[in-house]
């Protein structure tokens, strides 16, 4: 067993949900605060995608550990930095235009993630594709939400 594979795989994974979570704790007031377009998903959507996001992030990162180049090791963590950091913008400190930032970034790391493992590792590219979907879907759901307890 490659004890060094593991952790790259699951501790990175898991800190970022834990953070997440932390930074998330205000989620379903606000969430059910904002004013959000028809195709918002419901509150308890979330959950499960992220639970299922989350195992498809370690796989990746199990493959990878292996196969990527360090540069595409150092996306992978990149991108998991910006995934923890978003909620506490988002839901704890509720700066929406903070929060863009940091997703798009998300965005564009993950992104230039699945590029680099394209050749490197295919099926780890593959794996991430439903993560970069939900990350764009969300990023343009960030965009489009309003508070209306925000003043100014």
């Amino acid at each position: 067993m490659d004890i060094r594979r593991w952790a790259f795989s699951v501790v990175p994974v898991g800190v970022a949900a834990g953070v997440g979570g932390v930074g998330a704790r205000d989620a379903q007031s606000t969430y059910a605060r904002l004013t959000k377009p028809t195709w918002a998903p419901p509150a308890g959507a979330f959950g499960p995608v992220w639970s299922v996001l989350y195992v498809t992030i370690g796989v990746a990162g199990w493959r990878l550990f292996r196969s990527g180049s360090g540069r595409t090791r150092a996306l992978h963590l990149a991108q998991l930095s910006l995934n923890a950091a978003w909620p506490a913008l988002f839901f704890g400190i509720r700066n929406k235009r903070s929060s863009l930032v940091v997703i798009a970034l998300l965005d564009a790391v993950v992104a230039a993630e699945i590029v680099s493992l394209r050749r490197e590792d295919p099926v780890a590219a593959a794996v991430l594709l439903p993560y970069l979907g939900w990350s764009g879907f969300a990023t343009v759901l960030n965009a489009t939400v309003s508070d209306p307890g925000d003043e100014g």
